[in-house]
């Protein structure tokens, strides 16, 4: 069951978390003021039908510190973030534009390295920067750099729709690899933690996993990237939008070493840390081998697993089987453990 709403008198960073605060902010405050009720306007991407067929459209914004961590930047997290919400509607990504606001006094050779990241990530994401915007402002008015990418795909006809409503009981749910990867990464540059082996951010695309997998399984039910609140958000999301349960194994669940470490030093949970190039999918029982067979195959998705599967049991709930043969619950994420993490 889901905690008591959160009080809406001022704007706090858990608003920006992709938890329950976040969640609130949608229903309560920007919704009802846009008069827009419905529940896809809470996906990634909104599906709309055009004469040339379906298009996927996204906005996203970008305001990570630092603006550079292992693995990758804001530059590229600007445009695989987005290329990868249009990805999780089914639509292969076809172009962007990019907003910046920059602050005043920003090296320029930092602005150039960014906008060179952005080019090499679109381009290893085969879509173009089509338009886009700068403004400067006065010192400490932004922190930086920030960055808002907004893109365009195309649903292929056979592309079936894709909605947490579409899962029912019995479904398998899959990782496309290890969680928990972004998070860490840009926490370790943040704060300066030096460990070994170094862990890189996940930062990916993946519009070409997700066609291999959609071609693989049709049955597909539907796809989220887990970034801000993690897979514990989008677990929560499944189980809240299908109205079903969720069980899954822990000692399924891939965890780097270092990752699982540094978490068990801080006291995080991985489960609720971003993630910037893996997704989770929701797949027909019958067509689950297939699945994860066709993930594997891909660099992406080489480390991918079956999480678990819903349930009709505890609907709404999603339930972890521990190691020691307990359960605990997976709440839906109701602050902020890493804010300005994308």
């Amino acid at each position: 069951m889901r905690d008591a709403a959160i009080p809406m008198t001022t704007v706090t960073l858990a608003h920006g978390a992709g938890g329950r605060a976040s969640d609130d902010l949608l229903r309560r405050v920007i919704l009802p003021a846009l008069g827009t009720s419905t529940e896809r306007a809470l996906c990634d991407s909104a599906v709309f039908d055009s004469p040339g067929g379906r298009i996927a459209f996204t906005t996203d914004g970008f305001t990570v510190t630092p603006l550079f961590f292992p693995g990758s930047s804001i530059g590229r997290l600007a445009v695989f973030g987005t290329v990868n919400d249009l990805a999780m509607a089914g639509a292969i990504p076809h172009a962007l534009s990019l907003a910046m606001v920059a602050e005043e006094g920003l090296a320029m050779n930092v602005m150039r390295r960014v906008l060179e990241d952005v080019g090499a990530a679109s381009a290893e994401a085969g879509v173009r920067i089509v338009t886009g915007d700068t403004k400067v402002v006065g010192r400490g008015a932004v922190d930086k750099l920030f960055l808002t990418t907004s893109g365009i795909g195309v649903i292929g006809p056979g592309t079936p729709p894709l909605s947490p409503e579409r899962a029912r009981p019995g479904d398998a749910i899959l990782v496309s690899g290890t969680v928990g990867d972004h998070g860490v990464a840009v926490l370790a540059a943040r704060e300066n933690l030096s460990f070994s082996p170094t862990v890189e951010s996940d930062c990916a695309p993946l519009a070409d996993l997700v066609q291999r997998l959609l071609a693989a399984a049709p049955g597909t039910r539907c796809l989220r990237d887990p970034t801000r609140g993690g897979i514990a958000a989008t677990l929560n999301e499944f189980a809240h939008g299908s109205r079903a349960g969720i069980e899954v194994d822990e000692d399924t669940i891939p965890i780097r070493r270092p990752v699982r470490a540094l978490c068990e030093i801080l006291g995080l949970d991985p489960l609720y840390l971003a993630n910037e190039g893996k997704l989770v999918a929701v797949v027909d029982a019958l067509q689950a081998d297939a699945a994860l067979a066709a993930l594997r195959c891909h660099p992406q998705g080489a480390e991918a697993c079956i999480l678990g599967r819903m349930t009709a049991d505890h609907p709404g709930t999603v339930v972890i089987r521990t190691e020691l043969g307990t359960h605990r619950i997976v709440e839906y994420p109701t602050g902020e453990l890493l804010p300005r993490i994308c």
